[in-house]
């Protein structure tokens, strides 16, 4: 009997060593289960690649060469190195351009951020009929396209026959009946920066408005109960929820503005004297209107790596909130 058991003590042992042919994995799933999503995703991979980098790695490329108007019309090829790094790193008005456009993102963002919240805020206290009808206004702001805006604003803003010195003559500024919204730097970055938020606050007022209908109603009646106010609700019910929204929301504002290119170029392309350059008008101006393509290159590359830091400290947040979940 002793024998035996051990004979079928040893078996069992042997048994769970040896694994059964064709086992799954543990989570029940198998091999082409898992990688189905992965599998999935290579067309947009592929798309992505193709589309964004390879035009980054040329841009990457051009950015070592002293391409100007010469060598592209003899199909020449200049390598220089680091130099137009160098040139660019250098440059007080690189630096002055760079400054100039953090703290037109920095304006641009919180303008949005708060008067989008507000109108998402809006939305959610408003019946159905008003509530319907400024969505459709958001809607149509949202959805004109950025060169139209721009013309629409060029038009408004006319030095002589702009609505908005019509209407400001009408209420009495008579100063402001031939006034020039381009001849002065904050003159032409108010018009810039009314026009930019103008198109960016529907995308942050109708996901602030998303995020509200999935807060429960009881948290309300709950901190009115404990009297909490408006400010008190908004900073200990809606915030700490809406925050992960809030901190994605800004990010990606702070991209799409930073890159911000058609509206600075089109009102007054970087005028008056260069004061309204922002990186990306400054790596057009250099590329294609001075022909010197690879300052043009080294300058667009020098504002991609910033994005990329912003980005990295972006997802080190993100990651760091879901380890304290």
């Amino acid at each position: 009997m002793t024998a035996v058991a051990v004979t079928d003590e040893i078996a069992t042992t042997g048994a769970e060593r040896t694994p059964k042919k064709g086992r799954r994995p543990a989570d029940g799933r198998s091999l082409g289960a898992r990688s189905a999503p992965y599998l999935l995703l290579l067309p947009a991979i592929a798309a992505t690649v193709f589309l964004l980098g390879w035009p980054l790695l040329k841009i990457a490329v051009v950015s070592f060469q002293n391409l100007n108007k010469r060598q592209f019309i003899q199909h020449l090829t200049e390598w220089n190195g680091f130099a137009n790094y160098t040139e660019q790193l250098g440059s007080s008005e690189f630096w002055t351009i760079t400054l100039r456009t953090v703290v037109f993102t920095a304006v641009n963002v919180v303008l949005i951020m708060v008067f989008g919240s507000l109108i998402g805020l809006l939305l959610d206290r408003l019946g159905k009929r008003m509530r319907l009808a400024l969505s459709v206004a958001l809607l149509l702001a949202w959805a004109m396209p950025i060169v139209a805006a721009t013309t629409v604003y060029t038009w408004l803003f006319d030095q002589h026959y702009g609505v908005v010195n019509w209407f400001l003559d009408k209420l009495g500024w008579h100063s402001m009946a031939d006034f020039s919204w381009t001849s002065g730097e904050y003159s032409t970055f108010f018009v810039v920066i009314l026009l930019i938020v103008w198109q960016s606050i529907p995308f942050v007022a109708f996901n602030t408005y998303a995020g509200l209908t999935t807060i429960p109603k009881e948290l309300y009646e709950a901190a009115r109960m404990d009297g909490a106010g408006s400010f008190k609700v908004f900073g200990s019910v809606i915030f700490p929820i809406l925050k992960p929204f809030f901190l994605a929301t800004t990010f990606l504002e702070v991209i799409w503005v930073f890159k911000s290119f058609t509206q600075v170029y089109l009102i007054n392309k970087g005028g008056p004297d260069g004061l309204t350059r922002t990186l990306p008008v400054h790596a057009f101006l250099e590329g294609f209107g001075a022909q010197r393509f690879g300052v043009g290159s080294a300058i667009a590359v020098l504002t991609i790596l910033m994005l990329s830091l912003l980005m990295a400290y972006y997802f080190r947040i993100i990651l760091k909130q879901e380890d304290e979940l």
